[in-house]
């Protein structure tokens, strides 16, 4: 990978991780400490959900070291296009010992089903 690749993908995880923490959102009824999108930095660049943190599914084991106060039981959801991605990089946290890790699945389910809290009711 090229030394300005690798740069920009850590300014993305930077400024994706200080964003991710800042929204009080619930996937299906549950808080994420931090929304993960495994796609390519190509594809999240393209869109991607409100907040989340650009990832890519084959870097996710480095990659989630980044993520400031992230926990072994920190809640994770992740997506990416279809589902399959977000499934494998899952399963390679459940591996390092995360124990709350959610497999969104495909962006736009996230999206769907995704609710902003207000201060007043979530």
């Amino acid at each position: 990978m090229s030394a300005v690749l690798r740069l920009f993908l850590l300014s993305l995880l930077m400024f994706g991780a200080s964003l991710a923490h800042s929204a009080d959102v619930r996937f299906n009824g549950v808080k994420p400490a931090v929304i993960i999108d495994v796609r390519t930095p190509q594809e999240f660049a393209a869109g991607h959900v409100d907040g989340a943190v650009n990832i890519p599914y084959d870097q996710i084991d480095q990659g989630i070291a980044s993520l400031k106060g992230l926990k072994k039981d920190s809640t994770i959801l992740l997506y990416c296009h279809s589902g399959r991605r977000s499934a494998i990089a899952r399963e390679t946290l459940a591996d390092k010992g995360f124990k709350q890790v959610m497999n969104g699945g495909a962006m736009t389910s996230v999206m769907q089903n995704l609710k902003t809290c207000s201060a007043k009711a979530c």
